[in-house]
């Protein structure tokens, strides 16, 4: 079964130009790599099948930022397919908090690979913001889309 996730690809703009937040994936294997991510997840049980309360609750889980949307409309980018059976739901808010306030949720592995040691490591382990065209270069190349997606809605506006 094809699994979604929801979550919120977060931006400002200055001098004409916009900046989108983009998040590093903890834990050992991503530490070397320069991937990066939308901060994203799957529902639960107290997301009521309300996709954008998912993605803001992935959002704060993954950042320890709150998004900031109550006077804030979001732009929905829809959705793309991954290449791990998965398909991504974005949404685009535009806002600038605090970044000093970062923390992540963590998971536990055993690491390293069939040692029968478990480690705890935090999902995010980093974040940033990038102008459209380094966010293009540093994501996963299957959300890349989200990032043309979200320049021609502000172009639209």
């Amino acid at each position: 079964m094809i699994k979604t996730s929801y979550g919120i690809l977060l931006y400002k703009q200055k001098n004409g130009k916009f900046y989108v937040l983009l998040a590093h994936p903890g834990g050992p294997f991503w530490e070397s790599k320069d991937l990066w991510t939308i901060p994203k997840g799957e529902p639960d049980s107290s997301d009521d099948n309300d996709v954008f309360a998912t993605a803001k609750r992935e959002f704060s889980e993954e950042t320890g930022l709150r998004p900031p949307i109550k006077n804030t409309k979001f732009i929905d980018l829809g959705e793309l397919p991954q290449s791990n059976m998965k398909i991504n739901h974005i949404f685009a808010v535009e806002g600038d908090p605090d970044l000093n306030r970062f923390t992540s949720n963590t998971f536990d592995m055993e690491w390293p690979p069939q040692s029968g040691i478990m480690q705890t490591f935090v999902e995010i382990d980093r974040i940033a913001w990038f102008d459209a065209d380094s966010a293009k270069n540093k994501l996963f190349p299957k959300q890349q889309g989200f990032i043309t997606r979200l320049e021609h809605a502000l172009k639209d506006h």
